[in-house]
């Protein structure tokens, strides 16, 4: 058992959590330029207050979960910048720093509000390459490789005072099974969450019951879940994922726009775009989405890609705080 069990502790007292929204979309909104291989993580580097600033207005919309700026901060991204793995890991314990100034500045001004949690974000290894392979799954390592590529920034974040860690945007079980054995080895609580091919796999083509194995497996694992999906994927996965384990699930899909990888813009989905060719209907906003995916086990509900601190603002009023 983790020694730092606060995640699953408060789950075990049958709290409903609410995880923030899009960083980056926020971050763009203020005027920052993310076309960059670093993403999100350029700001670390450029505007670290930017950062601190929008993890407060998801704590102000009534978030009780952050997630670092650090799911494309790497050693190896980094150093294409010409810097160094050490100032590489301080960026990286940077993000948590910036994230719990913003909860204890929150607090101060909210002492109702909390508990609050820090979730230590790691991106997959398709989220170092920067060519949208982490919705593919489509990249090879071996289990020894996807270690050595994580445990630097994981240490970093554990290092730093992450209450958790939020391994995301997952499209391969083998680099899932990787992070899980991290897990233990820094004695530390997480979830699992994974971009998906369909409403029953994820992005290498795994059955989403096969997955859940490894909530099943591991007691560091303290919910498994899907991100970075279309909305209308969020409740067959769920579903799936709900029969094969009985560990708290998680979904923070994007807003319900369609990218085009082509121009690299978003759109609004029209009347077409409605069950993306799955037969399900798509929910209009996270918040439609929310009560049936708490019903489906969703005990931890957010947004990523395109929503924003109103989004989230409405899902925490529709399904309540801890």
């Amino acid at each position: 058992m983790p020694s730092n069990t606060k995640l699953s502790r408060m789950l075990d007292a049958r709290a409903n959590l609410t995880v923030d929204g899009a960083l980056a979309t926020e971050l763009e909104a203020h005027g920052s330029d993310l076309d960059d291989p670093l993403w999100s993580a350029k700001v670390l580097l450029e505007q670290p207050q930017l950062v601190k600033r929008v993890h407060r207005d998801y704590f102000r919309a009534g978030a009780a979960v952050a997630i670092t700026a650090s799911y494309q901060a790497t050693p190896q991204g980094f150093a294409r910048r010409g810097i160094s793995e050490e100032e590489a890991l301080e960026l990286v314990a940077l993000s948590v720093r910036l994230a719990d100034e913003a909860r204890s500045e929150h607090l101060a001004e909210n002492p109702g509000a909390g508990p609050l949690l820090i979730a230590g974000s790691v991106g997959p290894y398709g989220a170092y390459l920067a060519d949208g392979s982490e919705y593919r799954g489509d990249y090879f390592l071996s289990r020894n490789e996807f270690m050595e590529f994580h445990r630097p920034r994981i240490a970093a974040l554990v290092d730093a005072g992450a209450d958790i860690l939020a391994c995301e945007t997952l499209p391969s079980l083998p680099e899932a099974e990787a992070l899980t054995a991290l897990m233990e080895e820094f004695d530390v609580e997480g979830w699992l969450s994974f971009t998906l091919r369909d409403g029953g796999h994820i992005s290498d083509g795994t059955p989403l019951a096969q997955v859940a194995q490894l909530s099943r497996a591991h007691s560091n694992v303290v919910a498994i879940g899907v991100n970075c999906v279309p909305l209308e994927l969020v409740s067959p996965a769920l579903g799936a994922l709900g029969k094969a384990t009985d560990t708290p699930l998680i979904a923070y899909p994007n807003s319900g726009e369609i990218y085009d990888a082509v121009t690299k813009k978003w759109r609004p989905a029209a009347s077409g775009d409605t069950s993306g060719g799955t037969g399900n209907k798509q929910p209009a906003s996270l918040a439609e989405g929310a009560a049936a995916w708490r019903e489906l086990g969703a005990r931890l509900l957010g947004g990523c890609c395109r929503t924003t601190p109103e989004d989230i603002a409405a899902v925490a009023r529709l399904t309540g705080n801890p």
